[in-house]
């Protein structure tokens, strides 16, 4: 796979006129990106229609997380908007997971759409060691995204949202297609802001990491596209 269709970026902002502004600036060189809680809650169903009308796709990244008929029910409306993936978290549990998959297969078939990746959030990479044994886990971080991995992949998910230090764990235990979208990437120089858990461009790909979702150190540069067009390189040169 070519390194512009791994290569996500993260669109956070919160209204149109910005979304349009970095889409324009990045061109043809990026092919995908990611559609986040703050520019749908913001803007909904317009974003995911320019970006559409543009030939990119959609990861429309809103990690639905209830019972089970509610997810199932959300995911068919979000199908039916014509997104390439979308995803739950995984610590809904393996009904839930079922039942959004489920949901997302119907939904397509009806709408004679191309049914979207469904992936699920293993856990976020902004969690270190110490705020995870704070909510009372006694499992390690890189315990649970393994075990949440390997449930998604039993209830018939596509892949999951996991860091770069899971994802060798993951490829291995889930097989080379199973898709492992990684945030928390940060080129070499980059301040790591807000990510505990993670990996260069290249070490992630190495790792086994499918796609690399990456947003501030493209979408905060100063050449955004010139940004955009280093990490690339650096992908294909892994």
């Amino acid at each position: 796979m070519k390194a512009n269709k791994r290569l996500i970026v993260a669109l956070d902002c919160s209204n149109m006129d910005q979304m349009k502004k970095l889409v324009d600036e990045l061109g043809d060189t990026v092919h995908y990106y990611k559609v986040g809680m703050e520019l749908f809650y913001s803007v909904g169903q317009q974003t995911i229609e320019l970006l559409r009308q543009a030939g990119k796709e959609v990861f429309l990244d809103l990690k639905l997380h209830d019972i089970p008929n509610t997810v199932s029910r959300a995911a068919a409306v979000l199908t039916g908007i014509g997104v390439s993936m979308l995803n739950v978290h995984a610590s809904g549990g393996i009904s839930m997971m079922k039942a959004a998959a489920l949901a997302v297969a119907q939904a397509a078939e009806f709408a004679s759409l191309e049914r979207p990746k469904l992936i699920a959030v293993t856990v976020l990479t902004s969690m270190d060691e110490t705020e995870w044994r704070c909510l009372g886990y006694n499992t390690s971080v890189a315990g649970q995204a393994l075990h949440l991995a390997r449930l998604a992949a039993e209830a018939g998910l596509d892949g999951v949202v996991a860091s770069p230090q899971e994802a060798e764990a993951i490829r291995a235990e889930c097989g080379p297609e199973f898709l492992i979208v990684t945030p928390g990437i940060r080129p070499v120089g980059s301040a790591s802001n807000d990510q505990s858990r993670i990996a260069t461009p290249a070490g992630a790909l190495r790792a086994g990491a499918s796609h690399l979702v990456i947003g501030r150190p493209i979408t905060g540069a100063s050449d955004p596209r010139a940004a955009a067009m280093a990490i690339l390189r650096e992908m294909e040169e892994r």
